[in-house]
């Protein structure tokens, strides 16, 4: 074949069409990324309002550690070393009104104290859950994904007399795993979110790589990494178009071919990578024809995460002394929705991160999980005016509860921001407006999913709504697997190359 001529086509720009098409110039093919907003990076952006800057996506950074999991194929996309790591000593403080506070710390020794300390009735349930992230810290994750066969064999032997830990941890869901607590603070902490129903393994993980600090927070946000990606992508070669959107996917002889724009071009192309929303893909963008009665299950059946109502300010107060991130137990339900009411709300105080505010000042976030996504469509279609309404209310509740918590700060509010569901869905297309895609609840958690459709030959998926769990390491992992899938039925070598950095300088 002649790899001159060879063209991938990508739909969407978010971190999973990204990485995929920095795969792909780095093996010699023609990418085209394709985004149908008018900047990249989709769930995984930030925006400015007056001084301040405001995040939706990124907590950590899995990868954050040049010795961790996945440090070595961020690598292979971007220049890692050119980020700044945050790392919390406290992942989550949770307070009660009443003035009772648990603090998570991201240090499994001071967690296990913590929990200890707050809690000696349940010593016993502590003792287990900060073992499996002290023995699941030390799997060799790293060789499964990318070491050498014989690394590989020797990785999963070393695995095998962990599976029943792994097995026991991926049972339970984390609001079934809340009630073996007495302590209510522990039952909220574990129970009480609007993800809940996720395996409590994905806790185990994710405490396993904090306590390994191996995820970090990037400074600057997701912006931050997007920024790199977008920057290693076109001086590979790779063509970016934003503001264009992919109304049909073409398909000749089952073979997809290329695509067709809502502006009337046409793209034609040797391979077609669908970095897009997975429900529009498969229902929209090819009308449904290449599914199969398990694609239909898994889009009637399979939970998701929930959308999102979010609150952002700007308040020109120095608040460094307060957790980076607090849950705050209600005495009172805060309703979001008709659907939806509260009794815990989290707040991201961006202290640590001096992008997001002028010195002296802070960006505040809160997150207001909810599934009823169809209300706030609707809302926004039909009654603009009730909408914005609707938004002032809830942005009023949630100024009430910091105010309680830090007195005198509503006088000192400079900017408020309100997103809905309906904003997610109109920027991003998500299906429900879903913050990452398919929830990993107990059972789906290592759940395989197809990159390809049944029937339809050269369109390969990639991201979120591929493997339960979303996140950006999906993203990452996805657009790897693709791009060497299409390498393996090319002929052609699977060679990313990695930056590396001595003495501050690129190698």
């Amino acid at each position: 074949m002649m790899l001159g001529s060879s063209k991938i086509v990508v739909i969407g720009g978010g971190i999973a069409g990204l990485c995929a098409g920095v795969y792909a110039q780095t093996c010699g093919y023609q990418a085209e990324v394709l985004e149908q907003h008018t900047t990249a990076g989709g769930l995984a952006t930030s925006w400015k309002r007056g001084d301040y800057r405001f995040e939706t996506c990124i907590h950590w950074l899995v990868g954050s550690s040049r010795e961790g999991l996945l440090n070595a194929q961020w690598r292979e996309v971007f220049d890692i070393d050119r980020l700044t790591f945050h790392y919390a000593e406290e992942y989550q403080r949770v307070e009660s009104d009443g003035g009772r506070s648990l603090r998570v710390y991201s240090n499994v020794d001071r967690m296990e104290a913590e929990f200890m300390r707050e809690a000696p009735g349940d010593a016993d349930e502590i003792k287990a859950f900060t073992a499996a992230i002290r023995v699941l810290a030390d799997l060799p994750m790293q060789d499964l994904i990318n070491g050498s066969w014989r690394r590989r064999a020797w990785a999963m032997l070393r695995l095998a007399p962990r599976l029943p830990l792994l097995q026991h941890w991926a049972a339970m869901s984390a609001a079934n795993y809340g009630k073996c607590f007495k302590s209510d603070l522990l039952r909220r902490f574990f129970g009480d979110s609007g993800t809940a129903e996720m395996s409590v393994i994905a806790l185990v993980f994710m405490f396993a790589w904090m306590n390994r600090s191996n995820a970090g927070y990037p400074i600057g946000g997701s912006k931050a990494i997007i920024d790199l990606v977008v920057e290693r992508f076109r001086a590979s070669g790779g063509t970016l178009r934003t503001d264009v959107k992919v109304e049909k996917i073409i398909v000749e002889n089952d073979v997809a071919t290329g695509v067709h724009l809502a502006n009337g071009e046409t793209i034609v192309a040797d391979w077609v990578i669908s970095a897009a929303d997975g429900h529009a893909a498969i229902y929209d963008l090819l009308g449904g024809e290449y599914k199969s009665d398990s694609v239909d299950r898994l889009y009637a059946e399979q939970p998701v995460f929930p959308s999102y109502v979010q609150v952002s300010l700007g308040v020109a107060q120095d608040l460094s002394k307060e957790p980076g991130h607090l849950a705050h137990i209600l005495g009172e339900p805060l309703q979001v929705d008709p659907q939806t009411a509260l009794t815990t709300v989290t707040f991201r105080i961006f202290h640590y991160d001096p992008t997001f505010a002028p010195p002296g000042k802070t960006a505040i976030t809160c997150f207001l999980p909810t599934f009823n996504f169809a209300y706030w469509v609707a809302l926004q279609r039909n009654d603009p005016a009730r909408y914005e309404a609707e938004k002032s209310r809830i942005a009023d509740a949630v100024v009430a509860v910091l105010v309680r918590r830090l007195p005198g700060l509503r006088e000192r509010i400079e900017t408020v921001d309100v997103s809905t569901p309906a904003t997610v869905i109109r920027f991003t297309g998500n299906w429900k407006g879903s913050m990452e895609g398919f929830l990993p609840t107990p059972g789906s958690l290592f759940a395989s999913r197809r990159q390809t459709l049944p029937g339809l030959g050269r369109l390969l998926r990639v991201g979120q709504w591929v493997s339960p769990g979303g996140g950006l390491p999906t993203g990452l992992m996805t657009a790897r697997a693709a791009i060497q899938s299409i390498c393996r039925q090319d002929g052609v070598p699977f060679l990313p190359q990695a930056t590396a950095r001595t003495n501050g300088h690129a190698a």
